[in-house]
């Protein structure tokens, strides 16, 4: 699959004025859309869900609620929106939807067979930094450091099996290095301990370790991606970087019950996509570093979801990742 393509913005779309997308039925909706999020309210997933929620009751004749719906990860959300038959609930979700399977063996839900995706969003990539007193200035010096101490390094994350766990242990086989992971309740509580020394790497959203990066606390040595950030444009990717292939992100996507009408999903991606196409909202969310997608469809957001789900149920098991 080319993700360049898949990612690529069109001046055409940008220069289109918005139109209301062809009704999929013609009692539909009937009544508000309910977007459920299976984080919390406030955060870097909710934040772009209720700016595309206020975008998209511009578009469509009926309001969009958002509902935050907490736990279990992202199980709780999810369960919600699977279980739901009512053609007007839609699920707002990120990478976590890859790892599902292979992380909770149990689920109350199928996270592929009971879901039809409608549109990927947006990629955000992940940012490789380490502690500004950390030697390593690139990766190829970090990558040493690594051999040099096998499994004496440490690396933080926001939890286990979390995408920033996962992200760090895909730079790990790249590598072929070890390290010793210590996982933390967030983001938030392990960046205190970056930022004093005790943990020498982190592998973050880029939202979150922009700031950093850019006050000079942290040292970013290369972008998860295959294009470089705007914000941080002396910084190289990982492939320039010499570890072509290398990429991880946290990507927002929208996904509807399995059983949701074909016309509805269609209607739902072309509002979506509408609203992504706006240069006001491309930058707002630029800010947080997210790359908006304005070319998805439901058939390109489900061929993504296979292309993740493969590449981090394979890592989970490689590595035996488990949820304690």
């Amino acid at each position: 699959m080319n993700r360049r393509q898949l990612l690529g913005a069109t001046a055409a779309a940008l220069a289109a004025p918005l139109a209301r997308p062809a009704l999929a039925q013609a009692n539909w909706p009937s009544q508000p859309i309910r977007m459920v999020v299976p984080f919390a309210a406030g955060g870097p997933t909710d934040i772009p869900a209720r700016l595309f929620a206020e975008e998209l009751g511009r578009v469509l004749p009926q309001r969009i609620v958002v509902e935050n719906r907490t736990g279990a990860g992202v199980v709780v959300g999810t369960d919600v929106v699977a279980k739901a038959n009512d053609n007007h609930t839609f699920l707002y979700t990120t990478v976590a939807h890859a790892s599902l399977r292979a992380l909770f063996p149990r689920l109350p839900f199928d996270p592929v067979a009971d879901f039809v995706p409608v549109a990927l969003v947006g990629v955000i990539p992940m940012l490789i930094t380490v502690g500004k007193d950390v030697r390593a200035t690139n990766l190829r010096e970090l990558q040493a450091a690594l051999k040099a101490d096998p499994g004496g390094m440490t690396y933080a994350s926001s939890g286990n099996g979390g995408a920033l766990h996962l992200a760090t242990e895909l730079m790990l086989r790249s590598m072929e290095a070890r390290a010793l992971h210590v996982p933390y309740r967030g983001t938030a509580a392990a960046m205190p301990d970056v930022l004093n020394g005790t943990i020498p790497i982190i592998v973050d959203v880029s939202t979150s370790a922009l700031p950093y990066a850019q006050r000079g606390e942290t040292r970013a040595l290369a972008v998860m991606d295959n294009t470089r950030l705007p914000q941080l444009p002396d910084v190289p990717t990982t492939a320039e970087a010499g570890f072509p292939g290398l990429e991880a992100y946290t990507w927002h996507m929208v996904m509807a019950p399995r059983n949701t009408p074909a016309q509805v999903v269609q209607t739902v991606n072309r509002a979506f996509m509408q609203v992504a196409a706006q240069a006001s909202v491309q930058q707002r969310l630029s800010d947080l570093a997210m790359r908006l997608v304005t070319d998805s469809t439901p058939d390109s957001a489900a061929a993504w979801l296979r292309e993740e789900t493969a590449k981090w149920t394979g890592l989970i098991q490689e590595a035996n990742i488990r949820i304690n």
